[in-house]
């Protein structure tokens, strides 16, 4: 574990509220950027740091640093989004035109390439909005797991212990998983073969 995080849990542990106000503060931009990978939605990721926090803080005399604090609570962050995304109500889109423009924020992360040229600026928003809404057609495991996967790079064994799934089961559900999100991804492929073609034929198990 990083030296900064092993003596703020340390202190944090022994009561010190301002360790554990540095370990917020050190990690919450990475818990953000994966709840809203999660989420699909500012507010909700909002939400989940928030509570995966809270949750940290509560139960942080339990951690036992075999892990490292930052893979400590990124398993709390996908927990408490998990829940999330199985208490909305389920939703089947209609269409995939979503205005890239409008909407939840500008792509997967809420930051955009200031310095690309207007015209990749605006196929990769259009792509980014694809994708988005490809996300929503996904079950809360299937977007759980594909995420994790694919955004985040985890393991078949971390998955399936974020998800409560055997690596059977992992796997069916990220194939699901990717093959929506090619069908879904599909009638744009013709506009782009180098990027989003590529884009595609990433997306394996």
């Amino acid at each position: 574990m990083d030296e900064n995080d092993a003596r703020d849990v340390a202190q944090a542990q022994a009561g010190d509220e301002a360790s554990f106000r540095r370990l917020v503060d050190r990690h919450s931009r990475g818990v953000f950027q994966l709840a809203f990978r999660l989420t699909g939605s500012e507010p909700d990721a909002d939400d989940v740091v928030q509570e995966a926090f809270l949750k940290a803080y509560r139960e942080l005399k339990r951690f036992e640093s075999r892990s490292s604090f930052r893979t400590w609570v990124h398993r709390i962050t996908v927990n408490c989004a998990y829940d999330l995304l199985r208490q909305r109500p389920r939703h089947r889109g209609e269409s995939l035109d979503v205005d890239p423009s409008g909407g939840q924020g500008g792509g997967i992360e809420p930051e955009a390439e200031a310095t690309a040229w207007p015209d990749r600026l605006a196929f990769g928003a259009e792509i980014q909005s694809r994708v988005r809404a490809a996300l929503d057609l996904l079950t809360p495991t299937e977007r759980t797991a594909f995420v994790l996967r694919h955004f985040e790079g985890r393991s078949l064994g971390e998955i399936g212990k974020a998800l409560g799934l055997r690596t059977g089961a992992t796997k069916h559900s990220i194939f699901r998983a990717v093959q929506k999100m090619r069908r879904a991804l599909a009638p744009i492929v013709g506009q782009s073969a180098e990027n989003t073609g590529r884009g595609l034929r990433q997306l394996q198990m």
